[in-house]
């Protein structure tokens, strides 16, 4: 398999590097793609260098599968031209979410959608993808009505330079900018830009993409999301309304079966999901597993997930080894 990898030099593009090795994506020649400041410099695979190309030389070599991760305008402008060649393009920006005729998949939740007609896949965001995972068992056996979710996101879901700016001010400087405020022990409840209804474009991410994943409308989400200094893992808080009522022991017992899905569940001895345990994993983690008392029917859980893996790289490549199973590529 001939595989471009655009935006290869970003954080979620080296953490794709690491985990095509890992999963045993089929690679038999790597393109990697980045800006035109970057092409020449080098990237390792497997023990082997390869030199960044410029997106019009990767594409002008045909590969079968492009992975991108750089951001929304530039997969707007070279994602169709990729598929115009016949590379099958799996995509992590926000760009092609919600396009009526793209495909968002969690190969876990909804694998089933993709055909052979699919060109361009969306990833879907890194919240939305580690909520889906528990929503969509749940929503199965008991039919979700509303999802209540307050997230606390890595600044590694920000990028290198964030990660930077909070070492620095851990450090005692003034830090680079890339936030509107300090994020070195604070937390900033803004991620992405505000919306006119008053929410940011995250949360309405959120709220969007899970109805489209899970192929309901009905399922009402609202979202706040917040950003906390923390280098790797998202964790939110997640209250969830379900149409019928339900035995904690099953909820638990069924999230212990869901695929991709870790419990840790024990009040008694500490024991709930932490972004420092996730950090570096592929599982999404569930705890903190109950009732809640104030209305009829509806359960609170805590979520945790490494946003780079499985938020992010690992589901682009999971995507991938999908669609070479199924024999598309």
């Amino acid at each position: 398999m001939k595989v471009a990898l655009v935006g290869a030099t970003g954080l979620v593009g080296s953490t794709m590097l690491k985990i095509m090795e890992e999963r045993g994506l089929p690679v038999t020649e790597l393109i990697p793609v980045a800006s035109e400041r970057s092409v020449g410099t080098k990237v390792s695979f497997k023990g082997k260098e390869y030199s960044v190309v410029s997106a019009d030389t990767a594409i002008s070599m045909k590969p079968d599968l492009a992975l991108f991760s750089a951001g929304g305008t530039i997969s707007l402008e070279l994602a169709p031209k990729f598929a115009a060649v016949g590379c099958r393009v799996v995509d992590n920006s926000s760009a092609w979410r919600m396009k009526e005729n793209i495909k968002l998949v969690v190969p876990e939740v909804n694998g089933h959608v993709l055909t052979k007609d699919d060109y361009i896949i969306a990833n879907p965001n890194c919240s939305t993808i580690q909520m889906v995972m528990v929503l969509q068992p749940i929503h199965k056996k008991y039919g979700i009505k509303r999802v209540v979710v307050s997230t606390y996101q890595s600044v590694s879901g920000t990028g290198q330079k964030a990660v930077a700016e909070m070492m620095d001010e851990r450090a005692g400087g003034n830090g680079h900018g890339v936030y509107p405020y300090r994020i070195d022990m604070n937390v900033i409840p803004h991620i992405d830009v505000f919306q006119d209804n008053g929410y940011t474009k995250e949360e309405m991410k959120m709220s969007l993409e899970t109805c489209k994943i899970m192929g309901d409308d009905n399922i009402r989400v609202t979202a706040t999301t917040v950003r906390v200094p923390v280098t790797g893992g998202h964790s939110e808080s997640v209250n969830i309304e379900l149409k019928h009522d339900f035995h904690e022991s099953d909820i638990k017992e069924m999230l212990s079966n869901q695929s991709g899905v870790v419990v840790i569940d024990n009040p008694a001895m500490n024991g709930y999901p932490m972004p420092i345990d996730a950090e570096g994993k592929d599982e999404v983690f569930v705890g903190r597993i109950r009732r809640d008392y104030s209305q009829p029917n509806t359960l609170n859980c805590w979520i945790v997930a490494d946003n780079l893996r499985k938020g992010a790289a690992t589901n682009a490549v999971q995507i991938a080894k999908l669609l070479h199973h199924n024999g598309w590529i």
